[in-house]
C-alpha cells in the first residue's frame, strides 16, 4: 500500500494495549490485556507517535520522552488522546511507560505485527539489524480519523516525528 498521506481516512485498527492502574507502580504487576479499535477516536483529536522500538537508544532516549514531559501542552492545544504505537507486545509497551513514568497521560499501544502500520505503509524490516518486522519513525495528528500532520523521520534521528513538529501542527 502507499503511505498515508495528509487528508486520508486512517484505516480501521485494532491495538492491544494494557491501561493503566495503579496496581501496576508494583513492578511485579503486570496488569490487564486489553484492546482499544481506531473507532474509539471517532470525533476526537489524536496525536500517535510511533517508534522501531521500546527500550531502544534513540526511542527511549530521545523521541517518547519530550512527549512525556509535554503532554498536558498536547493536550492544551486539542488532542484528546495522545498514544505511542509499536510493534513490540502490550506487555512490553507497558512496561516502558511505566519506566517512563507515562501513567494513564499516554495510550502504549502495541501493532505486534504491523497490520495497521501495513496499511498505512509505514512499516519496514530490520531482520538484518537482529528486529524483524518494526514500525517506521513516524507522528500522526488524526481529526475524527482523517490525517492532519504525518511527519515521517526517513533518516536516523527525530526531526519530522519530533513533539515541536506535532505541537506546530496541532
Amino acid at each position: 500500500m502507499a503511505t498515508i498521506k495528509v487528508g486520508d481516512t486512517v484505516p480501521e485498527g485494532t491495538f492491544n494495549y494494557i491501561p493503566w492502574t495503579p496496581e501496576l507502580e508494583n513492578g511485579l504487576v503486570c496488569g490487564v490485556p486489553n484492546k482499544i479499535h481506531t473507532d474509539a477516536w471517532k470525533g476526537k483529536t489524536v496525536v500517535i507517535v510511533a517508534v522501531p522500538g521500546a527500550f531502544t537508544p534513540t526511542c527511549h532516549a530521545n523521541h517518547l520522552p519530550p512527549f512525556v514531559q509535554r503532554v498536558s501542552e498536547l493536550k492544551s492545544k486539542g488532542a484528546s488522546v495522545v498514544a505511542c504505537l509499536a510493534s513490540n507486545d502490550q506487555f512490553v509497551m507497558s512496561g516502558w511507560g511505566r519506566s517512563q513514568g507515562i501513567k494513564d497521560e499516554i495510550l502504549m499501544l502495541s501493532d505486534t505485527y504491523c497490520a495497521w502500520t501495513d496499511q498505512l505503509g509505514l512499516s519496514q524490516d530490520l531482520t538484518e539489524r537482529g528486529m524483524g518486522k518494526r514500525t517506521k519513525r513516524f507522528a500522526l495528528i488524526l481529526d475524527d480519523l482523517k490525517v492532519k500532520y504525518i511527519g515521517v523521520d526517513s533518516k536516523p534521528g527525530v526531526v519530522e516525528s519530533s513533539v515541536d513538529a506535532v505541537l506546530a501542527h496541532l
